[in-house]
Protein backbone atom coordinates (compact mmCIF):
# COMPACT_ATOMS: atom_id res chain seq x y z
CA UNK A 1 0.00 0.00 0.00
CA UNK A 2 1.30 3.56 -0.66
CA UNK A 3 2.23 5.91 1.98
CA UNK A 4 -0.69 8.55 1.95
CA UNK A 5 0.06 12.41 3.18
CA UNK A 6 -1.13 14.16 5.86
CA UNK A 7 1.21 16.97 5.79
CA UNK A 8 0.68 20.80 6.81
CA UNK A 9 2.88 23.59 5.41
CA UNK A 10 3.17 24.75 8.98
CA UNK A 11 4.78 21.68 10.62
CA UNK A 12 7.75 19.92 9.58
CA UNK A 13 7.94 16.81 7.61
CA UNK A 14 8.38 13.53 9.56
CA UNK A 15 10.25 10.08 8.66
CA UNK A 16 8.61 9.17 4.78
CA UNK A 17 7.12 5.86 6.77
CA UNK A 18 5.04 3.31 4.59
CA UNK A 19 1.75 2.24 6.53
CA UNK A 20 1.31 -1.16 5.65
CA UNK A 21 -2.67 -1.67 7.50
CA UNK A 22 -3.44 -2.37 10.93
CA UNK A 23 -1.99 -5.65 12.18
CA UNK A 24 -5.18 -7.86 14.38
CA UNK A 25 -6.11 -10.92 15.07
CA UNK A 26 -9.37 -9.66 13.11
CA UNK A 27 -9.31 -8.90 9.80
CA UNK A 28 -6.97 -6.47 8.85
CA UNK A 29 -9.38 -4.13 6.96
CA UNK A 30 -12.80 -3.79 8.68
CA UNK A 31 -15.56 -3.77 5.99
CA UNK A 32 -17.29 -0.81 6.44
CA UNK A 33 -20.88 -0.90 7.20
CA UNK A 34 -23.89 -0.46 4.99
CA UNK A 35 -25.83 2.53 6.52
CA UNK A 36 -29.87 2.46 6.15
CA UNK A 37 -31.68 5.56 7.83
CA UNK A 38 -35.43 4.78 7.52
CA UNK A 39 -38.67 7.32 8.03
CA UNK A 40 -35.84 9.04 11.12
CA UNK A 41 -37.53 11.40 13.23
CA UNK A 42 -36.27 13.77 16.33
CA UNK A 43 -38.55 16.18 18.02
CA UNK A 44 -37.69 18.16 21.16
CA UNK A 45 -39.92 20.14 23.07
CA UNK A 46 -38.69 23.85 23.51
CA UNK A 47 -40.52 26.96 25.23
CA UNK A 48 -41.68 27.76 21.71
CA UNK A 49 -43.25 24.84 20.92
CA UNK A 50 -41.95 21.40 19.65
CA UNK A 51 -39.30 22.27 17.76
CA UNK A 52 -38.68 19.38 14.41
CA UNK A 53 -35.13 18.95 14.24
CA UNK A 54 -35.42 16.06 11.90
CA UNK A 55 -38.85 15.10 10.48
CA UNK A 56 -39.08 12.18 8.51
CA UNK A 57 -35.59 11.57 6.82
CA UNK A 58 -34.47 8.40 4.93
CA UNK A 59 -30.47 8.33 3.46
CA UNK A 60 -28.81 5.31 2.16
CA UNK A 61 -24.27 5.32 2.95
CA UNK A 62 -22.78 3.00 0.98
CA UNK A 63 -20.24 0.98 2.29
CA UNK A 64 -16.91 2.17 2.24
CA UNK A 65 -18.26 5.73 1.14
CA UNK A 66 -18.10 8.93 2.34
CA UNK A 67 -20.98 10.84 2.59
CA UNK A 68 -21.53 14.27 3.82
CA UNK A 69 -24.62 15.94 5.60
CA UNK A 70 -24.53 19.57 4.54
CA UNK A 71 -26.80 22.35 5.62
CA UNK A 72 -27.69 25.52 7.12
CA UNK A 73 -28.15 26.24 10.96
CA UNK A 74 -30.40 24.12 12.63
CA UNK A 75 -31.52 22.03 9.65
CA UNK A 76 -30.76 18.90 11.17
CA UNK A 77 -27.78 17.21 10.03
CA UNK A 78 -26.01 17.18 13.73
CA UNK A 79 -28.97 15.89 15.00
CA UNK A 80 -28.88 12.59 12.25
CA UNK A 81 -25.43 12.22 13.11
CA UNK A 82 -25.98 12.13 16.38
CA UNK A 83 -28.85 9.36 15.87
CA UNK A 84 -26.44 7.36 14.40
CA UNK A 85 -24.02 7.71 16.68
CA UNK A 86 -26.38 6.59 19.06
CA UNK A 87 -26.20 9.86 21.59
CA UNK A 88 -29.59 11.02 21.16
CA UNK A 89 -32.41 8.19 20.85
CA UNK A 90 -35.50 8.80 17.97
CA UNK A 91 -38.95 10.12 18.08
CA UNK A 92 -40.03 7.65 15.27
CA UNK A 93 -37.79 5.93 12.80
CA UNK A 94 -35.26 2.93 12.51
CA UNK A 95 -31.49 3.08 11.63
CA UNK A 96 -29.98 -0.52 10.00
CA UNK A 97 -26.17 -1.35 10.16
CA UNK A 98 -26.23 -3.85 7.22
CA UNK A 99 -29.23 -6.17 7.73
CA UNK A 100 -29.30 -5.64 12.07
CA UNK A 101 -31.86 -2.94 13.28
CA UNK A 102 -29.06 -0.74 15.14
CA UNK A 103 -31.46 1.67 16.54
CA UNK A 104 -31.60 0.64 19.75
CA UNK A 105 -27.85 -0.42 20.25
CA UNK A 106 -25.83 1.58 22.98
CA UNK A 107 -22.64 4.05 21.40
CA UNK A 108 -20.09 1.49 22.78
CA UNK A 109 -22.00 -1.64 20.32
CA UNK A 110 -22.25 0.51 17.55
CA UNK A 111 -18.33 -0.07 16.34
CA UNK A 112 -17.87 3.81 15.49
CA UNK A 113 -15.26 5.96 15.55
CA UNK A 114 -15.37 10.12 16.38
CA UNK A 115 -14.03 13.01 15.36
CA UNK A 116 -14.96 16.50 16.29
CA UNK A 117 -13.90 20.11 15.59
CA UNK A 118 -12.38 20.16 18.91
CA UNK A 119 -10.12 17.47 18.66
CA UNK A 120 -11.89 16.15 22.56
CA UNK A 121 -8.09 14.78 23.58
CA UNK A 122 -7.08 14.56 26.84
CA UNK A 123 -4.16 17.26 27.62
CA UNK A 124 -2.69 15.51 30.59
CA UNK A 125 -2.23 12.11 28.64
CA UNK A 126 0.53 11.96 25.78
CA UNK A 127 -0.76 11.35 21.90
CA UNK A 128 0.50 7.92 22.06
CA UNK A 129 -2.18 7.49 25.13
CA UNK A 130 -4.50 9.47 23.69
CA UNK A 131 -4.09 6.82 20.38
CA UNK A 132 -4.46 3.83 23.16
CA UNK A 133 -7.42 5.29 25.11
CA UNK A 134 -10.09 3.41 23.11
CA UNK A 135 -8.20 0.05 22.81
CA UNK A 136 -7.62 -0.02 26.64
CA UNK A 137 -11.71 1.19 27.38
CA UNK A 138 -12.88 -1.54 24.89
CA UNK A 139 -9.90 -4.33 25.98
CA UNK A 140 -8.94 -5.44 22.87
CA UNK A 141 -6.48 -7.80 21.95
CA UNK A 142 -3.61 -6.41 20.32
CA UNK A 143 -0.24 -5.08 21.27
CA UNK A 144 -1.45 -1.55 22.15
CA UNK A 145 1.86 0.21 21.38
CA UNK A 146 2.23 -1.13 17.82
CA UNK A 147 -0.99 -0.02 17.16
CA UNK A 148 -0.28 3.26 18.12
CA UNK A 149 3.06 3.09 16.38
CA UNK A 150 1.15 1.85 13.06
CA UNK A 151 -1.42 4.68 13.34
CA UNK A 152 1.22 7.28 14.00
CA UNK A 153 2.72 6.23 10.59
CA UNK A 154 -0.62 6.45 8.90
CA UNK A 155 -1.24 10.29 9.95
CA UNK A 156 2.64 11.14 9.09
CA UNK A 157 2.80 11.63 13.19
CA UNK A 158 5.58 9.00 13.26
CA UNK A 159 7.96 9.73 16.43
CA UNK A 160 5.79 12.33 17.91
CA UNK A 161 4.35 9.44 20.14
CA UNK A 162 5.91 11.44 23.08
CA UNK A 163 4.32 14.70 22.82
CA UNK A 164 1.38 16.01 24.67
CA UNK A 165 -1.61 17.99 22.44
CA UNK A 166 -0.42 21.17 23.50
CA UNK A 167 3.08 20.48 22.25
CA UNK A 168 1.07 20.35 18.24
CA UNK A 169 -0.43 22.54 16.11
CA UNK A 170 -4.28 22.45 15.63
CA UNK A 171 -3.56 20.48 11.90
CA UNK A 172 -0.99 18.17 13.72
CA UNK A 173 -3.95 17.63 17.00
CA UNK A 174 -7.30 16.93 14.15
CA UNK A 175 -4.44 13.77 13.15
CA UNK A 176 -4.41 12.45 16.53
CA UNK A 177 -8.21 12.76 16.87
CA UNK A 178 -8.58 10.65 13.73
CA UNK A 179 -6.01 8.11 14.85
CA UNK A 180 -7.56 7.72 18.01
CA UNK A 181 -10.80 7.19 16.28
CA UNK A 182 -9.23 4.40 13.94
CA UNK A 183 -7.57 2.71 16.62
CA UNK A 184 -10.58 0.24 17.38
CA UNK A 185 -10.93 -0.37 13.62
CA UNK A 186 -14.51 1.10 13.50
CA UNK A 187 -17.08 0.17 10.93
CA UNK A 188 -18.24 3.44 10.75
CA UNK A 189 -16.56 6.79 11.11
CA UNK A 190 -18.08 9.83 12.08
CA UNK A 191 -16.52 13.38 11.69
CA UNK A 192 -18.62 16.57 13.31
CA UNK A 193 -17.20 19.52 11.30
CA UNK A 194 -13.61 18.30 11.97
CA UNK A 195 -12.09 21.07 10.21
CA UNK A 196 -13.94 24.41 11.69
CA UNK A 197 -11.01 25.33 13.88
CA UNK A 198 -8.44 25.35 11.00
CA UNK A 199 -7.14 28.01 8.95
CA UNK A 200 -8.08 27.38 5.20
CA UNK A 201 -4.41 25.86 4.06
CA UNK A 202 -4.16 23.59 6.63
CA UNK A 203 -8.00 22.82 6.29
CA UNK A 204 -7.57 22.11 2.33
CA UNK A 205 -4.46 20.07 3.44
CA UNK A 206 -6.01 17.73 5.86
CA UNK A 207 -9.21 17.36 3.69
CA UNK A 208 -7.30 15.59 0.97
CA UNK A 209 -5.40 13.31 3.42
CA UNK A 210 -8.49 12.36 5.39
CA UNK A 211 -10.05 10.95 1.67
CA UNK A 212 -6.83 8.96 1.54
CA UNK A 213 -6.78 7.41 4.64
CA UNK A 214 -10.53 6.78 4.79
CA UNK A 215 -10.32 4.91 1.40
CA UNK A 216 -6.84 3.04 2.16
CA UNK A 217 -8.33 1.48 6.08
CA UNK A 218 -11.98 1.05 3.83
CA UNK A 219 -14.35 2.42 7.10
CA UNK A 220 -18.01 3.98 6.19
CA UNK A 221 -17.38 7.85 7.27
CA UNK A 222 -20.30 10.44 7.63
CA UNK A 223 -18.72 13.72 7.68
CA UNK A 224 -21.25 17.17 9.09
CA UNK A 225 -19.97 20.41 7.38
CA UNK A 226 -21.35 23.67 6.43
CA UNK A 227 -18.83 24.41 4.36
CA UNK A 228 -19.29 23.50 0.58
CA UNK A 229 -16.29 23.18 -0.78
CA UNK A 230 -15.58 20.69 1.98
CA UNK A 231 -18.18 18.55 1.19
CA UNK A 232 -18.08 18.77 -2.47
CA UNK A 233 -14.60 17.98 -2.10
CA UNK A 234 -14.29 14.93 0.16
CA UNK A 235 -17.98 13.23 -0.54
CA UNK A 236 -18.90 10.54 -2.76
CA UNK A 237 -22.36 11.24 -1.66
CA UNK A 238 -24.04 14.37 -0.20
CA UNK A 239 -26.97 14.91 1.18
CA UNK A 240 -28.41 18.63 2.05
CA UNK A 241 -30.38 19.12 4.44
CA UNK A 242 -33.14 21.99 5.24
CA UNK A 243 -35.68 22.31 8.33
CA UNK A 244 -35.74 18.75 9.22
CA UNK A 245 -35.96 17.43 5.55
CA UNK A 246 -33.11 16.20 3.05
CA UNK A 247 -33.87 18.19 0.43
CA UNK A 248 -31.90 16.65 -2.17
CA UNK A 249 -29.24 14.02 -1.79
CA UNK A 250 -26.90 12.65 -4.70
CA UNK A 251 -23.38 13.15 -5.70
CA UNK A 252 -21.57 16.37 -5.93
CA UNK A 253 -21.75 16.81 -9.69
CA UNK A 254 -25.64 15.39 -9.52
CA UNK A 255 -26.47 18.29 -7.29
CA UNK A 256 -24.66 21.18 -8.44
CA UNK A 257 -25.53 20.51 -12.72
CA UNK A 258 -28.89 19.61 -11.85
CA UNK A 259 -30.90 21.33 -8.40
CA UNK A 260 -34.06 19.91 -7.61
CA UNK A 261 -35.92 22.53 -5.58
CA UNK A 262 -35.05 26.42 -5.32
CA UNK A 263 -33.59 26.20 -1.67
CA UNK A 264 -31.06 23.93 -3.30
CA UNK A 265 -30.03 26.47 -6.28
CA UNK A 266 -29.82 29.39 -3.73
CA UNK A 267 -27.85 27.55 -1.00
CA UNK A 268 -25.32 25.89 -3.88
CA UNK A 269 -23.13 28.00 -5.44
CA UNK A 270 -24.09 31.99 -6.12
CA UNK A 271 -27.55 33.16 -7.59
CA UNK A 272 -28.72 36.00 -9.06
CA UNK A 273 -32.25 36.75 -8.18
CA UNK A 274 -34.99 39.27 -10.33
CA UNK A 275 -38.35 40.22 -9.73
CA UNK A 276 -39.95 37.49 -12.02
CA UNK A 277 -42.19 40.99 -13.52
CA UNK A 278 -38.00 42.42 -14.35
CA UNK A 279 -37.45 43.29 -17.88
CA UNK A 280 -35.03 40.79 -18.36
CA UNK A 281 -37.28 38.00 -17.45
CA UNK A 282 -39.58 39.34 -19.60
CA UNK A 283 -37.58 39.63 -22.58
CA UNK A 284 -36.30 35.91 -21.79
CA UNK A 285 -39.99 35.45 -22.02
CA UNK A 286 -39.67 33.50 -19.19
CA UNK A 287 -43.36 32.66 -17.30
CA UNK A 288 -43.70 31.59 -13.73
CA UNK A 289 -46.75 32.12 -11.26
CA UNK A 290 -43.80 32.95 -8.92
CA UNK A 291 -42.59 36.29 -7.18
CA UNK A 292 -38.55 35.68 -8.11
CA UNK A 293 -36.47 34.59 -10.62
CA UNK A 294 -32.85 33.19 -9.95
CA UNK A 295 -30.24 32.12 -12.10
CA UNK A 296 -26.33 31.64 -12.17
CA UNK A 297 -23.89 34.42 -13.08
CA UNK A 298 -22.07 32.04 -15.12
CA UNK A 299 -25.50 31.75 -17.46
CA UNK A 300 -25.30 35.14 -18.63
CA UNK A 301 -23.93 35.58 -22.30
CA UNK A 302 -23.00 38.88 -22.14
CA UNK A 303 -21.97 41.01 -25.88
CA UNK A 304 -20.48 44.70 -26.05
CA UNK A 305 -22.66 45.15 -29.22
CA UNK A 306 -25.29 44.14 -31.22
CA UNK A 307 -24.61 41.81 -33.97
CA UNK A 308 -27.95 41.68 -36.72
CA UNK A 309 -27.09 38.45 -36.83
CA UNK A 310 -27.63 37.65 -33.46
CA UNK A 311 -31.00 35.92 -33.52
CA UNK A 312 -31.12 35.67 -29.65
CA UNK A 313 -33.16 38.88 -27.96
CA UNK A 314 -31.03 40.41 -25.61
CA UNK A 315 -31.46 43.09 -22.88
CA UNK A 316 -29.61 46.76 -22.60
CA UNK A 317 -27.66 47.16 -19.64
CA UNK A 318 -25.24 49.43 -17.81
CA UNK A 319 -22.11 48.24 -16.31
CA UNK A 320 -22.37 49.70 -12.78
CA UNK A 321 -19.44 48.74 -11.19
CA UNK A 322 -16.68 46.84 -11.45
CA UNK A 323 -14.71 45.11 -8.84
CA UNK A 324 -11.35 43.35 -8.58
CA UNK A 325 -11.44 40.11 -6.70
CA UNK A 326 -7.90 38.87 -7.11
CA UNK A 327 -8.21 35.97 -9.94
CA UNK A 328 -12.09 36.50 -10.38
CA UNK A 329 -13.16 39.82 -11.72
CA UNK A 330 -17.31 40.78 -11.00
CA UNK A 331 -19.21 43.28 -12.69
CA UNK A 332 -22.45 44.54 -11.81
CA UNK A 333 -24.72 45.07 -14.54
CA UNK A 334 -27.94 47.51 -14.17
CA UNK A 335 -30.73 47.38 -16.52
CA UNK A 336 -33.18 50.07 -17.65
CA UNK A 337 -35.55 48.88 -14.48
CA UNK A 338 -33.27 49.50 -12.39
CA UNK A 339 -32.71 46.17 -11.42
CA UNK A 340 -29.37 44.57 -10.72
CA UNK A 341 -27.00 41.46 -11.68
CA UNK A 342 -23.61 40.05 -11.33
CA UNK A 343 -21.17 38.54 -13.62
CA UNK A 344 -18.23 36.66 -12.65
CA UNK A 345 -15.45 36.61 -14.57
CA UNK A 346 -12.21 34.86 -14.38
CA UNK A 347 -9.26 37.30 -14.86
CA UNK A 348 -8.14 35.70 -17.83
CA UNK A 349 -11.58 35.75 -19.58
CA UNK A 350 -12.08 39.62 -18.49
CA UNK A 351 -8.84 40.39 -19.96
CA UNK A 352 -9.06 38.07 -23.40
CA UNK A 353 -12.67 38.80 -24.49
CA UNK A 354 -14.09 41.73 -22.41
CA UNK A 355 -12.37 44.60 -20.40
CA UNK A 356 -15.69 46.39 -19.73
CA UNK A 357 -15.41 49.96 -18.76
CA UNK A 358 -18.00 51.29 -16.18
CA UNK A 359 -20.93 53.40 -17.54
CA UNK A 360 -20.23 51.33 -21.19
CA UNK A 361 -23.62 49.54 -22.35
CA UNK A 362 -23.73 46.19 -22.76
CA UNK A 363 -26.41 43.51 -24.10
CA UNK A 364 -27.33 40.40 -21.90
CA UNK A 365 -29.15 37.01 -23.11
CA UNK A 366 -29.81 34.09 -20.34
CA UNK A 367 -31.59 31.09 -21.34
CA UNK A 368 -34.95 30.23 -19.55
CA UNK A 369 -33.38 26.91 -19.17
CA UNK A 370 -31.27 28.42 -16.93
CA UNK A 371 -33.84 30.46 -14.83
CA UNK A 372 -35.91 29.32 -12.24
CA UNK A 373 -39.17 30.97 -10.62
CA UNK A 374 -39.44 31.16 -6.72
CA UNK A 375 -41.33 32.65 -4.01
CA UNK A 376 -38.84 33.73 -0.54
CA UNK A 377 -40.99 30.95 0.95
CA UNK A 378 -39.71 28.87 -1.14
CA UNK A 379 -35.62 29.19 -0.19
CA UNK A 380 -36.47 29.52 3.67
CA UNK A 381 -34.07 27.67 5.94
CA UNK A 382 -35.69 29.14 9.37
CA UNK A 383 -35.93 26.09 11.58
CA UNK A 384 -39.46 24.82 12.12
CA UNK A 385 -40.69 25.04 15.36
Amino acid sequence: MAAVSLMSMDEAPSDNIVYDGIVDDSPTRPTGLYVRVRNMVKHFSTAKGLFRAVDGVDVDIEPSSIVALLGPSGSGKTTLLRLVAGLETPTAGHIYFDDTDATNLSVQDRQIGFVFQSYALFNHKTVAENIKFGLEVRKLNVDHDKRAAELLALVQLAGLGDRYPKQLSGGQRQRVALARALASNPRLLLLDEPFGALDAVVRKQLRTSLKEIVRSVGVTTIIVTHDQEEAFDLADKVVIFNRGLVEQQGTPTEIIKKPRTPFIMKFVGETNVVPASSVLAKRMRFITPKSKVMFRPHDIKLFKTLDPEEKRTTVAATVADKANLGWVIKYTLRFDDDVECELQLTRQQDEREYNLVVGSRVYVYVSRRAMLGFDPSDVDSTPVV
